[in-house]
């Protein structure tokens, strides 16, 4: 009973804030809850794929997650300055989703790794075409007031895919006896699921009369998204791939299973903290609750640089989980509320862009402060970056106080 009289308030606060928000945002995190389990169903299981059943080497998983990547990042600001210039979002949204969905299917069919490196590419590339669309989307159907509260509701909603996927996966490999092409097609079916939970969902920004000029120029924008996107710039030159997370969870004394396992408490924490972070920014602001997360990613690192015992290993990656949830969805409606309306996509674009290939940058880096200094030099670096961009951003504070577009 006493358990009972617990939830039902916890339960009544949260179908409260999910209902304030519009039936767009909702939809679109149920369309990004199907993507992501789709894509972390195979996610952990496409290097087993590439060097097991194919025979490739090592080197040419590098090569193709680096293409996947890049190509990732660099969709996003073609596709918010398309959306931006079309002044619709809906077609490029649901092309990029259509077209990650497609990429599970050329994956079950490929006979040699260069088809592997298609089908990333297809995938990648669709993932990149609706990011900046989509947000763009929910910042367009949502209240300035409420902003927070959107991206917080979308990042919580992607992220549950990102717990359910990899764990089904890993299901689907035990009972389907490893055969891995299998896994791919059935990884296909949430993919088209959330293909066709984009069907009720609205366009805001209709286009009016002919396609209108998007300058692809920093020139006029407000000072406080330059300094934040120095900041953020700064940040993602030391934030290297979570993969390191697990070498570090390893290389203290985890078996495999349990890392994976850590890495998932990870999303679980972010999953459950996204929302609250994102209804804070909206009631204390953004810069706060974000610099926030850059000093808790750097005390993370910070952990993780001098761990010397696997028992670290769990609360820090807790922890890391709160990190991300006070940054992702917070520093989207941080670019909104600072980015002119008409370039609202191609902002947000610009924003994946440059901390997407900075991230690259990082963990090739990371990669080599590992090998020739030290296997805690690579969160040395991500400290000391985070704790830097939180030093910038701190700045935004002797600034007028924000004013939020609608």
């Amino acid at each position: 009973m006493a358990g009972g009289a617990l939830t039902k308030p916890l339960a009544g606060r949260l179908r409260r804030s999910v209902a304030g928000l519009p039936r767009n945002v909702v939809l679109l995190g149920v369309t990004s809850f199907f993507a992501d389990v789709s894509t972390e169903m195979i996610y952990p299981i496409v290097p087993i794929f590439l060097t097991t059943t194919l025979g490739a080497p090592v080197a040419a998983v590098g090569l193709i997650e680096g293409v996947a990547e890049s190509t990732a990042s660099l969709m996003k600001l073609v596709s918010g300055w398309l959306s931006d210039r079309l002044g619709r979002r809906l077609p490029l949204v649901i092309s990029g989703y259509g077209l990650a969905a497609a990429g599970k299917l050329v994956l079950a069919a490929a006979y040699a790794w260069p088809v592997v490196l298609l089908a990333r590419f297809i995938d990648r590339f669709g993932k990149g075409m609706r990011g900046s669309p989509r947000d763009a989307l929910i910042a367009d159907s949502t209240p300035a007031a409420l902003r927070g509260r959107a991206f917080g509701l979308h990042r919580s909603m992607d992220t549950a895919g990102a717990v359910v996927g990899p764990l089904l996966g890993l299901a689907l490999v035990a009972l389907l006896d490893e055969r891995l092409r299998l896994v791919f097609l059935i990884a296909a079916v949430p993919g088209f699921l959330s293909i066709a939970s984009l069907l009720p969902v609205k366009d805001r920004r209709a286009a009016e009369g002919a396609p209108q000029p998007v300058p692809l120029t920093l020139r006029g924008l407000d000072k406080r998204l330059l300094l934040f996107f120095g900041a953020a710039l700064i940040f993602s030159l030391g934030n290297s791939s979570d993969i390191f997370l697990i070498l570090r969870a390893k290389d203290l004394g985890l078996s495999t299973t349990a890392a994976v396992l850590a890495y998932v408490v990870f999303n679980f924490v972010y999953m459950s903290a996204a929302l609250p972070a994102g209804i804070l920014s909206d009631r204390v602001g953004r810069r706060r609750v974000y610099v926030v997360g850059l000093v808790v990613f750097a005390a993370v690192y910070a952990g993780l640089a001098l761990a010397d015992d696997a028992a670290y290993v769990w609360p820090l990656f807790a922890v890391y989980g709160l990190y991300i949830a006070l940054t992702e969805g917070v520093g989207r409606a941080f670019v909104v509320d600072l980015a002119p309306v008409e370039r609202r996509a191609s902002l947000l674009g610009l924003h994946g862009m440059l901390t997407g290939f900075a991230a690259l940058f990082a963990s090739a880096i990371a990669g080599v402060l590992w090998d020739v200094v030290g296997v805690w030099a690579p969160f040395a670096l991500g400290a000391t970056g985070a704790a830097l961009a939180a030093v910038l951003l701190v700045g935004l504070s002797l600034r007028p106080a924000l004013r939020v577009r609608a």
